[in-house]
């Protein structure tokens, strides 16, 4: 039997985007579930922008059909407004709703949003507690081990988030004040799985880079599935690699650099007719370097995608890679 949401059969090991801030809209969705992404997250929504009706917060309210399952995210400090946000995010009827009780920015945290509500259990609680009794979705959290080395509360914490009525919870395995630094550690990821009184699935999350390392986690930790993040960023294949390896304890044939820029191109194109020209061009920027990252002399190829402004320039030069790298880039182990 697989791992469920509710009614939403994920499959025996799946594996989640991460919702991931300028990184997770649509375009950069659609190609995750294209290449195996079994779960996904909208980018985090701020309570505030939403009910403001901010043109950047509504604007990720953006999902498709083609995405689901999908599960939009959300977050802020303040228990009526995100009751108010639930009520509207409902209305654009998402799978799933997600709590952010994990972003370490400051901007965010610092206000007691985020990871910030990690100061405070009581509140966290009662947030989910109002938020759940709010919608008739499933409702999950994405959270840390706590805020410092001196509060990792993440066993007893899950567990009343659980008897609250949350439906599924991913860990990072990292506090707050870590941010994205040292290894994760998941240790105490294991012992929420394997805490006799939890029945919703537990997802892992930090430093999924390879199969080898998806497999491992999955054997050594106990988890259900496991998020994936950064290891996703101009790297949406990772997931069908995973998946192939598990089946079949082999490794899929690397992506081509065709394939590599075609992915591109069409990550490019999808953003133009999201967003808009400029905004799209600039956003791409991030990802190039992830897209062709092992190049030898990439340089000044990278320098002319993120200084361009120009579309048909930009696909120009994405094609000349592609003639002049391609079989250099076949030798190589990324």
């Amino acid at each position: 039997m697989g791992v469920k949401i509710r009614n939403i059969d994920l499959g025996d090991f799946p594996l989640l985007l991460a919702p991931m801030e300028d990184v997770s809209d649509p375009p950069f969705r659609a190609l995750c579930k294209q290449h195996g992404a079994d779960l996904m997250y909208t980018e985090f929504i701020s309570s505030e922008g939403l009910i403001r009706d901010a043109a950047k917060s509504v604007q990720k309210l953006d999902i498709y059909e083609y995405e689901r399952p999908i599960g939009i995210q959300i977050f802020g400090h303040d228990i009526d407004s995100m009751i108010r946000t639930t009520e509207i995010v409902e209305q654009t009827n998402p799978d799933i709703i997600d709590i952010n009780y994990g972003c370490p920015v400051k901007k965010v945290a610092c206000k007691g949003a985020g990871a910030g509500i990690l100061q405070d259990i009581p509140k966290m609680v009662e947030m989910t507690k109002k938020i759940v009794e709010t919608t008739h979705l499933p409702v999950t959290v994405k959270t840390r081990l706590g805020w410092d080395d001196s509060t990792k509360y993440i066993v007893e914490v899950a567990e009343r988030l659980q008897d609250v009525g949350i439906e599924a919870i991913s860990i990072h395995g990292r506090t707050r004040k870590q941010m994205y630094k040292g290894e994760a550690d998941w240790d105490l990821i294991r012992e929420v799985k394997n805490n006799p009184r939890m029945r919703i699935p537990v997802f892992g999350n930090g430093d999924i880079t390879s199969p080898e390392k998806a497999v491992e986690y999955r054997d050594k930790y106990n988890v259900d599935g496991v998020m994936i993040g950064r290891a996703s960023i101009g790297y949406p294949w990772i997931f069908n690699e995973i998946k192939h390896f598990i089946k079949t304890s082999e490794h899929l044939p690397l992506p081509t650099l065709k394939q590599r820029v075609e992915a591109a191109k069409e990550h490019l194109r999808m953003s133009v007719e999201w967003k808009n020209e400029i905004l799209a061009i600039n956003e791409m920027k991030r990802h190039y370097s992830n897209y062709f990252k092992g190049i030898p002399d990439f340089k000044d190829y990278r320098t002319r995608l993120v200084t361009s402004m120009d579309l048909r320039e930009i696909y120009q030069t994405l094609d000349e890679i592609s003639d002049k790298f391609d079989g250099v880039y076949q030798t190589m182990k990324v």
